[in-house]
């Protein structure tokens, strides 16, 4: 997958779109309209959740604050990990707490008056840490699997299934793709999917590589509308969870077929579809025609995700704006800007808010802090592959970084994955004090 755009189109924020806050996939609701797109070596659980984690972003005062016990306990739990520095966060907050209390609270002239006040004290900075935890949320409302081959989850133990198909329970919403070609198959992987607790199932049908396209599955079934439609009907039949597709264009120029294919996932019951505003024979290259993400939304009724050249918040906007879909889908430029998911979000919630719609740009210390947190997710996680992981993403993660070189020579030469880390960390330190010294 390439890494770059060619002559990437630049688009001002419109006026008065946003992403929208939601969209109704099914029985599942996707909150907000964002979708971090299956990629192939890219989207395993440690990058997933690492995505869902730098999507975290806090909702303006006033902006749909309540939250149930369930949601405040789950958001406590998540923001007890490390990479949320909530710890940081919290010691903070009770800090100013600690302050208004001196201020307004008389000293207690016995212990067992300071015990209540300490009691009532307690009570009431948890209660503050409670409401200010529920002020947030993940930017990124729905993530997805790396493909995963119909027939292998078929041929392996089960065992092995669910290492294809591993995902923790922080993760939800999340969709379990599959390719394949073999109506049978491709719905008793399906079943796999549902019964492994996934909450969507998607087929794609959009992946442009050989090895795939040799085998009639991703974008090679795109030639095949017939068989495609039997793959749909088996594997509605087959499970009950919502069932989405993402596809292409078509072929090539001469082979366009999304909108007859749009329409023939609506008519055999699929919850939504994504496009890749490309052909196969595009590949990655060239420019997203985000025309015929609009002409599939006139075209059907379920849900559209548009996907394809979403780099930046006012790219998402702009997206929604001239074509109408019901949501974004967010791939490449997830590895270089985990940031884009929660960019997206602050822009929407602070425009509801105020009227003025602004986000965050990273900082140095914030790219610091994103590479090291990947990095020591790979390594806690005791992947084999941690260390060529670390040296993959590197080109990605250094984007933006000041003599970014520099470092991606020094995670390239590292020989494990503590050394990429050490190296990673002495980086940084030594440029975060020069910086702080100018």
């Amino acid at each position: 997958m390439r890494k770059g755009w060619d002559n990437p189109h630049l688009h001002t924020m419109p006026e008065d779109i946003c992403v929208p806050s939601a969209v109704q996939i099914g029985n599942v609701r996707v909150a907000p309209a964002t979708v971090l797109a299956p990629m192939a070596g890219v989207t395993d659980t440690v990058f997933r959740r690492f995505i869902r984690n730098a999507s975290v972003f806090s909702r303006p005062t006033g902006h749909n604050k309540t939250a149930s016990l369930t949601q405040i306990e789950a958001l406590q739990r998540g923001f007890a990990a490390p990479e949320h520095h909530t710890r940081a966060q919290i010691d903070a907050l009770e800090r100013g707490f600690q302050h208004q209390r001196r201020d307004s609270v008389p000293l207690a002239r016995n212990f067992e008056a300071q015990q209540r006040t300490s009691e009532v004290y307690q009570r009431d900075f948890e209660a503050q840490v409670a409401a200010e935890i529920s002020n947030y949320q993940s930017g990124c409302g729905l993530i997805m699997t790396e493909f995963t081959s119909a027939d292998g989850l078929a041929r392996c133990r089960e065992s092995r299934r669910k290492r294809y198909l591993t995902f923790y329970e922080d993760e939800h919403p999340i969709s379990g793709q599959l390719f394949g070609s073999d109506p049978n198959v491709v719905a008793d992987a399906a079943r796999v999917v549902e019964d492994l607790g996934f909450d969507l199932v998607d087929l794609n049908l959009g992946c442009p590589a050989k090895r795939v396209v040799k085998c009639n599955g991703g974008s090679g079934l795109l030639r095949d509308l017939p068989q495609i439609q039997h793959i749909f009907e088996a594997v509605r039949a087959a499970v009950k969870i919502p069932f989405t597709v993402k596809f292409r264009m078509g072929w090539s120029d001469a082979e366009i077929v999304c909108v007859e294919l749009a329409k023939l996932a609506e008519n055999c019951g699929l919850n939504g579809v994504a496009l890749h505003a490309r052909t196969r024979e595009q590949g990655y290259s060239g420019n997203a025609r985000w025309e015929y993400i609009a002409a599939i939304k006139d075209a059907i009724s379920i849900p559209v995700m548009g996907n394809g050249d979403i780099r930046t918040p006012e790219d998402a906007a702009t997206m929604i704006a001239q074509t109408g879909c019901d949501a974004v889908m967010i791939g490449r430029t997830a590895p270089s800007n985990p940031w884009i998911f929660r960019q997206i979000a602050e822009y929407a919630a602070s425009k509801q808010a105020t009227g003025v719609g602004t986000y965050t740009q990273p900082t140095e210390e914030d790219r610091y802090q994103m590479i090291h947190t990947y990095f020591a997710m790979l390594i806690e996680e005791q992947l084999p592959e941690a260390v060529g992981k670390m040296k993959q993403f590197a080109s990605w993660f250094t984007h933006g970084v000041t003599n970014g070189s520099h470092l991606r020579k020094a995670v390239y030469e590292a020989k494990s994955a503590t050394e990429v880390l050490s190296r990673v960390d002495e980086f940084f330190e030594k440029h975060l004090a020069a910086e702080a010294v100018s």
